[in-house]
């Protein structure tokens, strides 16, 4: 049992020493005895007394100021090469005979061995100060040491700076912070066995080695208890009870030592004397005399040397299945870096080949959306390319209003100016072709823009391709983003023309037949019925006002006269509120209006209907009305109907009327003669209501003349017609830009990609020059094969004895 013991330690030195050498101590997690305990709790002197040598540093304040691994080694004596030998070998014993069979070794010195143990010492020293420096502070890089003695029973321990309260010195003012976190980082890792040190002459539930080994071994399975200074208890006072586990169980139980003093020390006792004195005082202690074989250092040697070999023999399997599973991580990240197997001349050929395709499939399949590496975090690829299209473009289309820029002077000018010197009977369907083509150029903007956001984001997939492999060859990689980019940059064009085209072809030729249009009937129809209705709540709101001014006077006591004057209010109310044709106040210069006379006044008639109503008002007035010049059967206003007379007052009942505030014709008006005698005087035009037909004042400033009834319906009718189309052809535009940037530029450059990066890389005169290596992937590259490596030699060593 003793032969295969040594052989698990061996493994697990072996081990050690392969992780340290090569990875560092945090990839593998390896069997260990980690030594902890307050400072000033005797820890350095138990490591001492189971090594039997005086090695570690001694001092005020913290002088473990690094991990310090040491790896006891047993060399066989003579007398061990018998057979029938299986004993255990203990620590130095008044038999035993200091020679150059004993050395320690560094791992950062290990050509040099120290026989001299005051010179393990001093580089011990050095080498904290090197790399944690002189100012008391700690370091979690840790000091490898081995010591090679047939004395010593071979285990692996780790001594850790003692825990501290206060900073001393120009000690860092979290030094107990550090100094947790770094003994908690050792004594968490499930392999390791945690030798916690406590000073017998203080009391135990103040022990900090105890409280942090519970933490992270609250039912102490792998916790064994040191209690140092038993014979500095005070007199009458024992720990027995400790000792014997009633008092804080442990499943490893506690262990009592006795270390040199500091008299013992400074007068260099040797180490033989101190374990003879140790073993003296538990033989001859009334209370610890019946437990004597249970404590000292011996047993304590004993103890560990045992549970740590039935921990390595526990823990060997799952660091056999451990280590299989670091080499299976490690041989494919090797694989991303690729082998030098296929780098030679011979394959260059193949080897450019098959990263162009590689490249040209990643690129494809980002777009597609098929990649292995599809961010969970942000969209990208092609689905980017359908936010572009559903929600960028959509909405940047949705948000255009197609009459915004367009006031009502706009609108009423360019009727104007599209009929000419004529008069118009309708509204010209020539002004509405002058004043939607415009229109239909605001989308060329968004669509254009939506181009070249695609564009934008193909660049950056072509950019996300690359894999680890490829980064391998910097030149190559630049060099296939470089004639991705050329290719998109050409379909660019071809693309953005062909957006332009489609604007074009709208503005080309407007379809007033398409089957979704407005037409003028019916958007006419839904002016009237709009202009009603604003009449109807005009006339009801007067209406109201006018019930509340009469029952304030009532309150008041108004006479019979002023119920008189509320009368006539009330009729000349009603007539304003009629729809009638209000005429509109010039201000400055001559109307521009068709309906204005010589002297800047409109023409107005005297002719009242019946009951004092306006005949022809508001909602009798029919669509040819309006737009066959409003008058009877499109005469000139200044010819006499049949029954009128000279005062232009209608003569018969049964005659058709015609409105006090009818305008006159633009024919009436040019062929007016001089000698006309004049219908009615012209009275103070009424300002035009524009909240009564829904268009805001600032559509007329006060420089411009105001308009008229006909031109405001024909403007509003105008500007419905416009709304009307633009989305016809809105929706046309958001349905055709996409499919002609997905035919032109993402489709073609999908199916040429390939190819094209073929026709332009693959030349071997290009080979050396794109196979270029970076020398940090290599680096890489390098560090990876020696970790896989060293993986496999590790297995190889737990094979040995699994």
């Amino acid at each position: 049992m003793a032969a295969l013991g040594e052989d698990l330690l061996g493994v697990v030195n072996k081990l050690q020493d392969l992780v340290f050498n090569t990875i560092g101590n945090d990839s593998l997690d390896l069997p260990q005895i980690v030594v902890v305990g307050s400072q000033s709790s005797g820890k350095s002197s138990v490591l001492e007394n189971i090594v039997g040598r005086d090695f570690l540093p001694r001092g005020s304040g913290i002088v473990t100021r690094r991990p310090l691994i040491l790896q006891l080694i047993n060399l066989p004596s003579e007398r061990q090469d018998k057979p029938d030998d299986h004993e255990v070998h203990v620590p130095h014993t008044p038999a035993s005979v200091a020679g150059q069979d004993e050395w320690g070794e560094f791992n950062h010195i290990p050509s040099q061995r120290f026989y001299d143990f005051q010179q393990v010492k001093r580089e011990i020293e050095n080498e904290t100060t090197r790399i944690a420096g002189s100012n008391k502070g700690i370091n979690r890089q840790p000091i490898n040491l081995k010591i090679y003695s047939p004395h010593v029973l071979s285990l692996t321990l780790v001594d850790l700076p003692g825990l501290t309260k206060v900073p001393i010195g120009d000690q860092p003012t979290d030094i107990e912070k550090q100094t947790r976190n770094l003994i908690a980082e050792y004594i968490a890792k499930p392999n390791s066995i945690i030798l916690a040190v406590s000073p017998a002459n203080v009391d135990i539930v103040n022990s900090e080695a105890l409280k942090l080994a519970r933490h992270v071994d609250p039912t102490g399975r792998r916790t064994i208890g040191v209690l140092t200074k038993i014979d500095l208890m005070d007199h009458g006072t024992n720990a027995l009870d400790i000792l014997s586990g009633r008092v804080y169980p442990l499943k490893l139980g506690f262990i009592g030592v006795v270390n040199r003093s500091q008299q013992d020390i400074q007068s260099n006792k040797p180490m033989s004397d101190a374990l003879g004195s140790e073993r003296e005082f538990f033989r001859m202690h009334p209370a610890y005399r019946n437990i004597a074989p249970r404590c000292g250092t011996q047993f304590l040697a004993k103890t560990l040397n045992t549970t740590l070999m039935s921990h390595i023999r526990e823990k060997l399997p799952d660091i056999k299945a451990r280590l299989n599973t670091l080499m299976g991580q490690t041989q494919q990240e090797l694989a991303s870096y690729g082998t030098d197997s296929f780098t030679g001349k011979e394959h260059r050929g193949s080897l450019i080949l098959s990263l162009m395709t590689r490249f040209a499939t990643s690129f494809i399949s980002s777009i597609d959306g098929t990649s292995s590496e599809i961010s969970t975090k942000d969209l990208c690829g092609g689905a980017r390319i359908y936010y572009i299209f559903n929600s960028v473009f959509g909405n940047s289309l949705d948000t255009i209003d197609p009459t915004q820029n367009l006031s009502a002077l706009d609108i009423r000018t360019a009727i104007r100016n599209s009929t000419g010197p004529r008069p118009s009977l309708f509204v010209p369907e020539l002004a509405f072709d002058l004043l939607v083509k415009p229109q239909i150029k605001l989308l060329e903007i968004p669509s254009q823009r939506c181009v070249e956001l695609v564009y934008e984001e193909l660049i950056k997939i072509c950019h996300t391709c690359g894999s680890t492999e490829l980064s391998r060859y910097p030149r190559l990689q630049g060099k296939l983003i470089e004639v991705v980019s050329d290719l998109l940059r050409e379909r660019l064009g071809p693309a953005s023309g062909y957006v332009e085209s489609l604007i074009s072809i709208q503005r080309a030729y407007i379809n007033t037949n398409h089957p979704n249009f407005l037409g003028a009937a019916a958007a006419m129809s839904g002016v009237m019925q709009d202009k009603s209705e604003r009449e109807k709540r005009a006339a009801a709101l007067d209406e109201k006002r006018k019930r509340d001014a009469k029952r304030k006077k009532e309150l008041n006591g108004i006479n019979g006269a002023d119920t008189q004057e509320d009368g006539e209010e009330e009729e000349h109310t009603t007539t304003s509120v009629l729809p009638t044709r209000t005429m509109a106040k010039t201000k400055d210069g001559r109307s521009m209006s068709p309906a204005v006379g010589r002297d800047g006044h409109r023409l107005t008639h005297s002719v009242n209907a019946p009951n004092g109503v306006p005949a022809g008002g508001g909602g009798r007035d029919s669509f040819l009305n309006y737009f066959f010049g409003k008058e009877n059967g499109g005469l000139p206003i200044n010819a006499q109907l049949p029954g009128q007379s000279a005062a232009g007052q209608l003569t018969g009942t049964g005659s058709r009327h015609v409105s006090q505030n009818l305008e006159p014709s633009i024919t009436a008006s040019f062929r007016r003669p001089d000698t006309q005698r004049p219908l009615s005087v012209p009275e103070p035009p009424e300002e035009f209501d524009y909240d009564s037909i829904g268009f805001p004042h600032d559509s007329a400033p006060n420089s411009a003349p105001a308009l008229t009834e006909r031109e405001a319906l024909e403007t509003e009718l105008i500007r419905r017609l416009i709304s009307s189309y633009f989305n016809i052809v809105r929706e046309s535009i958001a349905d055709q830009v996409p499919k002609a940037v997905m035919h032109l530029l993402v489709n073609h450059s999908k199916d040429v990609v390939q190819n094209r990066l073929v026709s332009e890389l693959y030349r071997e005169a290009l080979f050396e020059e794109l196979l270029y290596e970076d020398d940090a992937i290599k680096s890489e590259r390098e560090k990876c094969e020696k970790l896989l490596n060293t993986y496999r030699e590790a297995a190889r060593i737990v094979g040995e004895v699994l």
